[in-house]
């Protein structure tokens, strides 16, 4: 049968998506598409296919090889880890890494730059693969001298605003505000970035589903255009909680809570953030300032004086990794040392801030803060 295909590229990576869905295909291309350069192509197999890049992900439906892989695993003997959020049991035999994911019904082999994933259902099973290109990219970037961080970015002119932190800092309101406001958004949570010998970063997306609070929608104006959309029959990405989904089909405006404490959040496609949201998206920047937002609901949006600065912990490396740890061995086994890029953009003007509910003050503070340090 022929195989769809989807072909990603990211500065010098190259990854190619095949199946014999088409919506596993599609998927990629617009999860990819927005920021990276994913087109469709044609082929009649995984080897003609697999000339056009350097990896490839086969992605299909076949739940008797799930459970093949499943007893793979089983019989080897497995280590546990988190990856994607989701529980994975790993094992490896004569440099084949097996994976399985007993509660989302999901199955990988990878052997170098070729990874297999079989699950149940189309869905899951393109979920997944888009998920696998993106780890084929990093580790090509990452051998061509690129670092992940911990980031959202904002551009005007080819010059990007960095917002470092971790969760809960402000990355995504602040990349939002300014977005809202005539930026191009670069990155919402995670960006690659290289130092050149020039002496500039360069700074590249790292695409993934947007998480932006039912409260952050109401108070910039979005939230009737979102319900709207869902109300028309939209569909947001499907790692977003059904609660969320309900209210906003309900019209309920306040933020959810999980009993942990965590927010719920609507969850964007990355194309949505242009047809949804009608921000406009930028593929590539040169670093031009660091900010380091600070969330406090009871105080007045302000700048800080508080000499905090980059540092590795804002570089996600083997060890920081939390999210997506490096289970199939595809990462270079060294990367550029992170003393090297936080030397080079701890040269660039930052400032530190404290952000509040306040909406409106917060976008014209961020505003200001950003046109002064790039001005």
């Amino acid at each position: 049968m022929p195989l769809t295909a989807t072909h990603i590229t990211a500065d010098t990576a190259t990854v190619t998506v095949a199946s014999q869905w088409q919506e596993v295909a599609d998927w990629s291309r617009r999860y990819f598409g927005p920021w990276w350069n994913a087109i469709t192509v044609q082929a009649h197999s995984g080897g003609s296919i697999a000339e056009n890049g350097a990896g490839l992900v086969l992605a299909d439906t076949d739940p008797g090889r799930v459970e093949d892989v499943r007893t793979l695993v089983t019989d080897y003997g497995f280590e546990e880890t988190d990856y994607a959020n989701a529980r994975t049991l790993v094992s490896r035999q004569d440099g084949i890494t097996y994976a399985v994911q007993p509660d989302e019904h999901l199955a990988y082999q990878a052997d170098r730059g070729r990874l297999v994933i079989v699950g149940e259902h189309p869905e899951p099973v393109a979920v997944a693969a888009a998920r696998l290109a993106r780890e084929l990219v990093r580790a090509q970037l990452l051998a061509d001298g690129w670092t992940v961080l911990h980031a959202s970015a904002a551009v005007k002119d080819g010059r990007t605003v960095l917002t470092l932190g971790g969760k809960g800092a402000g990355k995504t309101t602040t990349a939002l505000l300014l977005a809202r406001q005539g930026w191009g958004l670069l990155a919402n949570d995670r960006v690659f970035a290289r130092a050149e010998p020039d002496g500039t970063v360069r700074v590249l997306p790292w695409p993934s589903a947007a998480a932006i609070g039912l409260g952050l929608l109401e108070a910039t104006g979005l939230y009737d255009q979102v319900r709207d959309k869902v109300l028309a029959g939209g569909l947001l990405h499907p790692t977003q909680h059904p609660s969320v989904t309900e209210a906003l089909r309900e019209g309920r405006r306040a933020p959810l809570w999980k009993d942990t404490g965590k927010e719920l959040k609507p969850q964007f496609f990355p194309d949505q953030l242009s047809t949804w949201l009608g921000l406009s998206l930028a593929t590539e920047a040169t670093a031009a300032a660091l900010l380091f937002p600070h969330m406090n609901p009871d105080s007045s949006p302000t700048l800080l004086d508080d000499g905090r600065a980059l540092t590795e912990a804002d570089v996600f490396t083997r060890a920081t990794e939390d999210r997506y740890p490096d289970i199939f061995h595809l990462a270079p086994a060294t990367t550029p040392a992170a003393s090297t890029l936080v030397d080079h953009l701890g040269r660039l003007p930052h400032r530190s801030l404290t952000l509040s509910h306040d909406t409106e003050a917060n976008a014209a503070l961020l505003a200001k803060t950003a046109d002064d340090l790039t001005a």
